[in-house]
């Protein structure tokens, strides 16, 4: 089927800003590496099917080893962090954090394929640095200093997105997205199941839990990925991650909604530079006469 951005770029921001909920939710009961480990376990078993259906499975043949590497670094360690993260973040602060990945996909792309970085995408990635400082100063200043930690593993994970976009271009750029969709999602399983037996929770998850790792695992990650790779695959890695605009206003509206979320000034201010750094990170918003960077 033929990739329809204006349709797929909204709805998947939809998706990806509704985990944070069910990540808020799940997280507590069943911790951080169970939960992730199982959310990819229901992705694989929710694509699998599909792989063979659609006659997928040859894809994957002789790419194992690079679709390992990306799923370890768009689905296990991202996963991971922002399930714990969640333990003290809210899932909107959590959601507007996950923002910066189009700013860490474009200095990858600078440092690593080589591409230009313009002068309006260096204030980008200044602009947005600084809104993730203000989107988390009111909790700093009331001596939350126990949420700097959580800060900084979101923005591993946005930064593991940026390698893994970038890794997928270059190496896995001829692979059908729903084959690399649940060859990521198995080897992402692979890597956190064993780990995740150290890590059983005392009692049973209650089932909120239980239902918000499988809508995690079947919607907001199989059929997500699915979408997130066809983006890539049409649009390249930069354009397909912008999805992230988008990501921070659904991941704060269904927090009001659903969790009573609210949000303060500096949260907005913050919210409203890190988008802003985006913009000219990626280029959707240009300074006049600006020079490129060239590495």
């Amino acid at each position: 089927m033929p990739t329809k951005p204006l349709i797929e770029l909204p709805l998947l921001a939809a998706i990806w800003g509704a985990s944070f909920i069910f990540m808020k939710i799940g997280s507590p009961e069943f911790g951080p590496i169970l939960f992730m480990a199982m959310r990819t376990l229901v992705a694989s078993l929710f694509l699998i099917p599909l792989v063979f259906i659609t006659k997928n499975q040859s894809a994957l043949s002789g790419y194992w080893g690079k679709i390992f590497i990306v799923g370890s670094l768009n689905t296990a360690i991202p996963f991971v962090l922002f399930g714990w993260a969640t333990l003290s973040l809210s899932a909107g602060n959590t959601a507007v954090l996950n923002g910066t990945t189009p700013m860490f996909g474009a200095l990858v792309a600078y440092f690593w394929l080589k591409d230009t970085l313009s002068m309006s995408a260096v204030l980008g990635v200044c602009i947005g640095f600084l809104g993730v400082y203000f989107l988390m100063f009111d909790k700093i200043s009331n001596d939350n200093t126990h949420v700097i930690i959580p800060t900084l593993a979101v923005m591993l994970a946005a930064l593991c997105y940026g390698i893994s976009a970038n890794y997928t271009k270059v190496y896995l750029g001829g692979i059908s997205p729903l084959a690399l969709a649940a060859g990521s999602q198995i080897s992402a399983s692979v890597l956190l199941l064993p780990i995740s037996m150290f890590f059983l929770p005392e009692t049973i998850p209650s089932s909120s839990a239980i239902f918000s790792v499988i809508t995690l695992g079947i919607v907001c990650t199989g059929v997500a990925y699915i979408l997130f790779f066809r983006l890539i695959a049409a649009l390249g890695p930069t354009k397909a991650i912008s999805v992230t605009y988008l990501i921070p206003v659904f991941g704060i509206v269904w927090g009001i909604i659903f969790l009573n979320e609210t949000i303060s000034y500096w949260t907005v201010f913050g919210a409203t530079l890190i988008l802003l750094g985006v913009a000219l990170t990626t280029g959707v918003i240009k300074l006049k006469s600006s020079k490129a960077l060239t590495n």
